[in-house]
C-alpha cells in the first residue's frame, strides 16, 4: 500500500514537473517570437522611412522642375504677349495714319463735290435763263415747241417709216420662207422613199363555196365560237370564195383572218379546234408585232434595249393600224426620219426629235381599246414608260396649232410632209373639203354664231359668236350642242374637237 502511494506521488510530482517545464518552454518560446517580430517590424519601419525620405526626395526634384518649366514657359509667354502688343501698336500707328488720309481726302472730296454742285447750280441757271430768252423770242412754250416738233417730223416721215416697216416685214417674212422652203426640201429629197399606203384587208379567200358551210356549223356553232373568240363579225354573203371579216380594232381582225386561214388549212372546224386556232393565231401576231417594232427601232439606229419590251410590242401593233389608208407604222419612221434630217439644219437635239417622231403616233396602237384622243392616249403611254417630259409632248405636239418646244415643231411639220405627200393617203381632196365644209356649216346652222373655222385637218372646230346674243353659260351649251350634231350628223375618223371663242374687243389708239 505504501508502495502505491509513492508511486502515485512520484506520478503526479512528474506530472507538475513536466507541465512546469512546459509553461517555461512555452514562455521562452513566445518571447522570442516576440523579440523576432518586434526586430522585423523595427526593419520594415526603417525601410518605409528609406523609402518615404526617398519619395520626398523625388518629388521635391520634379516639383522644382516642373516650377523650372512653368517659368520658363511664363516667360516665353510674356514674350509672345509683348511681340503681340509690339505689332498691334504698329498697326494702329498704321491705322491712325491711314485714318488722317482718309479724313483729308474726304475734306478735299467734300470741297470739289461743292464746288460741282455751285457749278451745276450756275449752269441751271444759265439754261432756264436761255430758255426763257428762246421762248420769248418763240413766243411758244417748252411742251408747245416739243409738240410742234413732233407733228413736224411725224408729217415729213410718216410715209416713209411706214415703207421702211412694210419692207422690213416683207423682206423679213421672204427670207424667213425660203430658210423654210430650203430645210423642207432638203430633208424630203434626203429622205425619198416610196408610197406608204396600206390597206388592211378584212377578206379571206376561201378554195371553194362549200367551205362556207363548213365555217358556219350545224347551227351556227362554228361561227358563233369564231367571233366570240376575236371579237370580230364574220359576214358570209353570195361573194364567191370570199369572206369578209368586220371589226373595229384592225388586230382583232387580223387575229381572225390568221385563225380563219389555219382552220381552211387544217380543214378541221370545230369549236375545240378554233380556240386552238385562234390563241396560235394571238401567239404568232405578239411575236410578229414585237419584231416590227424591233426592226422598226433597228432601222433608225435606235438602241432596242433602251426601249422596254411592252413599249416595242406596242409599237408593233401599229403595223396593224392605218389612218386614211396609210400604213402607220411606216408612217411613223418616215416622220422619224424626217425630224432627224429637220432636227440637224436648225442645230436642234436629232436623235430626241427622232425618237420623238417614231413614238409621236404610238396612241394609235391602243385607241380603239381605249377612251380619248391618240394624242394624250400617248402621252400617257411614253410617261409611263419614262420618257423625258420633253419628248412626251411631241405626242400631243403634233396636233397644236403652235406647239411650246422647237423638237414639236419639227416633228409636227414631219408628220404634216409624210401625211400630205401625193398618194400617201387615201382620201382625195374633194372628200377632204367636203368634210371641212360640212362642219363649218353644222357649226353655222346655230344662232348668234358669227363665223366657224375647221382647223387641224377636220380634227377642230372653232366658232365664234356674237357676244352680245350669247353669254358665257350659252357659250358652254352651244359648244354640247354642236358637239352633238357633228356626231349624230357626220362620218368623220378620231375626234372632233369643238372650241366656242366668244371674246369683246375695244380698241383705241394712244397717240
Amino acid at each position: 500500500m505504501p508502495t502505491l502511494y509513492l508511486a502515485v506521488l512520484i506520478g503526479f510530482g512528474g506530472l507538475f514537473i513536466g507541465v512546469l517545464l512546459g509553461i517555461i518552454i512555452r514562455k521562452i518560446l513566445v518571447k522570442g517570437k516576440v523579440k523576432s517580430a518586434e526586430a522585423r517590424a523595427e526593419k520594415i519601419l526603417k525601410d518605409a522611412k528609406e523609402k518615404e525620405q526617398e519619395v520626398l526626395i523625388s518629388a521635391k526634384e520634379k516639383a522644382l522642375k516642373t516650377l523650372e518649366e512653368s517659368k520658363r514657359e511664363t516667360e516665353e509667354d510674356r514674350r509672345e504677349i509683348r511681340s503681340a502688343q509690339q505689332r498691334l501698336e504698329a498697326r494702329e500707328n498704321k491705322f491712325d495714319k491711314k485714318l488722317l488720309e482718309l479724313e483729308d481726302t474726304k475734306t478735299k472730296l467734300e470741297q470739289q463735290k461743292a464746288d460741282v454742285l455751285k457749278v451745276r447750280d450756275d449752269i441751271e441757271a444759265i439754261r432756264e435763263e436761255q430758255k426763257t430768252k428762246l421762248q420769248q423770242v418763240a413766243g411758244l412754250s417748252k411742251d408747245q415747241a416739243r409738240e410742234e416738233l413732233f407733228k413736224a417730223v411725224e408729217e415729213n416721215s410718216k410715209e416713209v417709216l411706214l415703207n421702211r416697216i412694210h419692207k422690213l416685214e416683207q423682206d423679213g417674212e421672204e427670207e424667213l420662207d425660203k430658210k423654210a422652203q430650203k430645210m423642207l426640201s432638203l430633208a424630203i429629197q434626203r429622205f425619198a422613199s416610196s408610197h406608204v399606203v396600206d390597206t388592211t384587208t378584212t377578206l379571206v379567200e376561201l378554195p371553194n363555196d362549200e367551205m362556207k358551210g363548213r365555217i358556219i356549223g350545224k347551227e351556227g356553232r362554228n361561227i358563233k365560237t369564231l367571233e366570240r373568240l376575236t371579237g370580230c363579225e364574220l359576214i358570209i354573203d353570195d361573194t364567191p370564195e370570199m369572206i369578209t371579216i368586220s371589226g373595229f380594232s384592225p388586230v382583232r381582225r387580223q387575229v381572225a383572218k390568221r385563225s380563219l386561214e389555219m382552220l381552211i388549212k387544217d380543214g378541221r372546224i370545230q369549236p375545240a379546234r378554233i380556240e386552238d386556232a385562234v390563241n396560235q393565231a394571238k401567239k404568232e401576231l405578239a411575236k410578229e408585232m414585237k419584231k416590227a417594232g424591233e426592226d422598226a427601232l433597228y432601222e433608225l439606229g435606235i438602241p432596242v434595249s433602251s426601249i422596254d419590251p411592252k413599249l416595242v410590242s406596242i409599237l408593233g401593233r401599229l403595223k396593224f393600224r392605218t389612218s386614211y389608208g396609210q400604213n402607220v407604222l411606216q408612217h411613223s419612221i418616215e416622220v422619224a426620219r424626217i425630224s432627224g434630217m429637220l432636227a440637224d439644219e436648225l442645230g436642234a437635239d436629232a436623235f430626241e426629235c427622232k425618237k420623238g417622231g417614231l413614238f409621236h403616233d404610238i396612241g394609235k396602237a391602243v385607241d380603239h381599246d381605249m377612251q380619248g384622243a391618240h394624242p394624250q392616249i400617248g402621252y400617257n403611254i411614253m410617261k409611263k414608260f419614262g420618257f423625258p417630259e420633253e419628248m412626251c409632248y411631241q405626242s400631243v405636239a403634233h396636233h397644236e396649232d403652235k406647239p411650246k418646244t422647237l423638237s414639236g415643231v419639227i416633228v409636227k411639220a414631219a408628220d404634216a410632209i409624210s401625211g400630205a405627200r401625193p398618194g400617201a393617203r387615201r382620201s382625195t381632196i374633194e372628200e377632204y373639203i367636203t368634210r371641212l365644209q360640212n362642219l363649218e356649216d353644222t357649226a353655222m346652222g346655230f344662232e348668234g354664231v358669227e363665223k366657224a373655222y375647221a382647223i387641224q385637218a377636220g380634227r377642230e372646230v372653232r366658232v365664234f359668236v356674237e357676244p352680245g346674243q350669247i353669254d358665257d353659260y350659252g357659250a358652254h351649251e352651244l359648244a354640247k350642242n354642236i358637239a352633238k350634231k357633228i356626231e349624230s350628223e357626220l362620218t368623220y375618223p378620231g375626234e372632233v374637237k369643238v372650241t366656242v371663242i366668244r371674246e369683246t374687243r375695244t380698241m383705241e389708239y394712244a397717240r
